[in-house]
């Protein structure tokens, strides 16, 4: 499925959306993912978190690496990937990946606090590191 290392992977460009970008790159459990979707959509009081969801099995497996690759030059600052660790957790941790401020850093978010890094983050009101800075000791976003 992966090319050998230093070969790069042939695939569909990355689409440009209005709201955050949440691809998923795992398709093992299809129940998992409904329940992650679900958990990212559903409102915490009066806030949400404004997504678009790309689920296409051609980025399946895909690498950090690859991701970071797919968008350079783009305007996004930031992605959330549903990835084989979010869909295995019960608690669902999506990966954010920093795209400008510390690129490639990352850290992880439960559904319930998306719509704050989102939120935060696409109005440019707090920074990647904020968040990332603010994990409990799993690397997990929790709140603060």
């Amino acid at each position: 499925m992966f090319p050998p290392p230093g070969r790069k992977r042939n695939m569909r460009p990355i689409p440009e959306t209005e709201n955050a970008l949440v691809l998923r790159t795992d398709f093992s459990n299809e129940a998992a993912w409904e329940d992650a979707r679900s958990a990212i959509t559903a409102p915490v009081g009066d806030f949400e978190a404004h997504v678009t969801f790309v689920s296409d099995p051609d980025y399946e497996g895909i690498s950090k690496a690859d991701l970071l690759h797919a968008l350079e030059g783009t305007a996004r600052s930031y992605l959330f990937v549903v990835d084989e660790k979010t869909l295995a957790d019960t608690e669902h941790p999506i990966l954010v990946l920093d795209l400008f401020e510390d690129h490639g850093r990352t850290f992880r978010v439960i559904p319930h606090e998306m719509w704050s890094v989102e939120n935060n983050l696409s109005i440019g009101n707090m920074d990647f590191s904020e968040f990332a800075d603010a994990v409990d000791d799993d690397g997990v976003f929790r709140g603060f």
